[in-house]
């Protein structure tokens, strides 16, 4: 299992400044929005979630190249998806993979108003993201990762999908 750490990218300043904004409470309080998807999505993309999940810092942090090919695991409603898309422009290509259908609506919906033409949503069962074997330059997981009931297996099936010298970069609660 160690050789598949060397895959994950953790970043740590964002971690850091993540578990300082995020009250004990607010993330599991969050969990309980899953069964009401308006609710969770409206939680998702409330603008004080800047404040701690820090995307300008992500971002930067990613130093994502125009061409690049990521898959944001567990996207909800696109928040870093759509910048993803904004990053990997018209050569590259956002692979929005969620196992709620209610969340890959919504993000269709936002895709098709912005009219971006490099998001791909994935409506995946919780077992496999359903991504072609070395076809990633990256998989991003946010906030996610905790819910992966068989981590082991899951992150075997990542790292097929990363292209030689791909990245995995995990930042979760």
């Amino acid at each position: 299992m160690r050789p598949l750490l060397c895959f994950v990218v953790l970043l740590s300043t964002f971690v850091r400044f993540a578990a300082q904004e995020v009250k004990k409470g607010d993330k599991h309080a969050m969990h309980g929005l899953h069964a009401d998807a308006k609710a969770y999505i409206d939680e998702l993309e409330d603008p004080k979630r800047g404040e701690y999940q820090k995307p300008y810092q992500v971002m930067m942090a990613l130093d994502l190249k125009a061409g690049e090919t990521i898959a944001d695991i567990g996207a909800g409603s696109g928040y870093f998806a759509l910048r993803f898309a904004q990053h990997a422009g018209e050569q590259g290509r956002v692979y929005a993979v969620d196992v709620n259908p209610e969340m890959i609506l919504h993000l269709n919906r936002r895709v098709r108003e912005l009219g971006l033409k490099n998001i791909v949503s994935i409506l995946a069962p919780p077992d496999d993201p359903l991504l072609a074997d070395g076809s990633l330059d990256r998989v991003f997981i946010c906030n996610s990762w905790h819910h992966i009931e068989k981590r082991p297996a899951y992150l075997s099936l990542l790292k097929k999908m990363l292209k030689p010298g791909g990245q995995l970069v995990m930042i979760d609660h």
